[in-house]
Parts: structure tokens; C-alpha cells; sequence
């Protein structure tokens, strides 16, 4: 398949936000931490302190590269969380009560658009890899939402040590593809992260403009789709 002439042989997926959503998760976190500890805690603080946790995540999220590591970012997590939390509330939790609670209260959707998409570039020969900033436990969570089957593979920051935009993770998505940069393309939704990293490693790229988001100034030659859905007619 030809994206601008040149054929395609793997597309790179970014994950959150592209093939996957995250549900809200503070009023889960309302709802557990007053049926399992007797916390009361309002939508209002607990969305706060979430945001406060993913706001730290997303700038450590490499560093979940094993389970040890893997444990430590997440109770460093929810101490973040618990910081944010009204004093009565924190003082009556501990911080490994919270963060099981806070892993609870995780819960990713795959976007509908996002099966069939991947069915039909599966079925025209297409090498499909997902390249995200996450931890080591996405392969678990495409599991989980039916998706880990429907890929060729995953590469994460937290097993490269360096996130997107750099040109690291989409050298290692390359290599796992089996593919050179001319005869891929990444789709995914953040013009920094995605679109300019993906262009900085030689690879073509398309921005997924989910909800009617402005694209903002794209790079020449970028495409701006609304669905996965368009990706295949956009390979040709």
C-alpha cells in the first residue's frame, strides 16, 4: 500500500488516546474508597488529586521498566494522589490501601473505530506495532480491551528508557517491524510526541484528530484523519 507514492509495509500506532481511552477514574475512586475503607471523599477532590497522579505519571511512566520498577512508580503514584487528598481522607488511608484503590479505578476502553481498522490493515499484509509512552504493563491492558492479538507487537518507553519524541522508540519499533523508516507510517494523536518524533526518525506519519480537535500547524505532507477508520483508505 502507497502513502504519498511510497509503499507502506508496518504502521506504528501511538496507544493512549489513539487506539485506546482512559475512563475517568475518580468516580470509581469515590465509589471504592467508600465501600472498602468507609472514606468519603467528593467528585471534586478526587478528580484533583487523580489529575495530580496522571500529571506525574505521564512524566514517569519510563520508569516502570520492570516489576520492581514497576511497583515503585505506581506507590510513588499514589502518594502523589494521596497528597492531593483532604487531610481526613489521607490520614485515614494508607498509601498501599490508595493505590490499590487508584489501580482499580484504571479502566481503558478501545475506541469502536479501532477493531475493524486494525482487521482490515491485518488483512492487507500490514505489519501493525504499537509505539507508546507507557509502562511495561500495556501489553496487559491491550489484552484486556481484545487488542493484544489484533498487533504484531509493542514497544513502550518504559523497555526503550527514552520517550516519544525521541527517536529511540521508533528505531526499536522499526526493528521489531521488521521495516525501514521509508516504508512505514505512525498514526497517532499528539502533534509533538507523535507526528514531529515520527518525522524526526525518517518515518511518515498521520495525526488522529479525535472529537474534532483542532490540529493545529501541520508539517507538509501530514494528513489529519477523525478515525481510524480512514487509515486504510489513506494507505491506498
Amino acid at each position: 500500500m502507497a502513502l504519498g507514492g511510497v509503499d507502506i509495509d508496518a504502521v506504528l500506532l501511538d496507544g493512549l488516546g489513539t487506539l485506546v481511552e482512559l475512563e475517568p477514574p475518580w468516580p470509581r475512586l469515590v465509589e471504592r474508597l467508600r465501600d472498602a475503607y468507609g472514606v468519603e471523599l467528593s467528585p471534586t477532590d478526587a478528580e484533583r488529586a487523580f489529575r495530580a497522579e496522571i500529571a506525574y505519571y505521564r512524566t514517569h511512566h519510563h520508569e516502570g521498566r520492570d516489576p520492581g520498577t514497576l511497583e515503585d512508580l505506581r506507590r510513588r503514584c499514589a502518594e502523589i494522589l494521596r497528597a492531593q487528598l483532604p487531610p481526613q481522607a489521607a490520614e485515614a488511608l494508607s498509601v498501599e490501601q490508595l493505590g490499590a484503590a487508584m489501580l482499580e479505578s484504571l479502566r481503558f476502553d478501545t475506541y469502536p473505530d479501532v477493531p475493524a481498522a486494525l482487521t482490515r490493515l491485518r488483512a492487507r499484509g500490514l505489519t501493525l506495532v504499537v509505539v507508546s509512552n507507557w509502562d511495561i504493563s500495556l501489553p496487559a491492558v491491550l489484552r484486556n480491551v481484545g487488542l493484544e492479538e489484533m498487533v504484531d507487537g509493542v514497544v513502550t518507553s518504559a523497555e526503550v528508557g527514552r520517550p516519544k519524541p525521541a527517536t529511540e522508540i521508533f528505531t526499536a519499533a522499526l526493528a521489531l517491524a521488521g521495516c525501514p523508516p521509508e516504508r512505514a507510517v505512525h498514526v497517532g494523536d499528539s502533534l509533538t510526541q507523535d507526528i514531529r518524533g515520527a518525522l524526526a526518525a525518517q518515518i511518515r506519519a498521520a495525526l488522529l484528530c479525535r472529537d474534532d480537535a483542532e490540529p493545529g500547524e501541520l508539517p507538509p505532507g501530514v494528513p489529519c484523519i477523525s478515525s481510524l477508520a480512514q487509515l486504510p483508505s489513506l494507505l491506498g
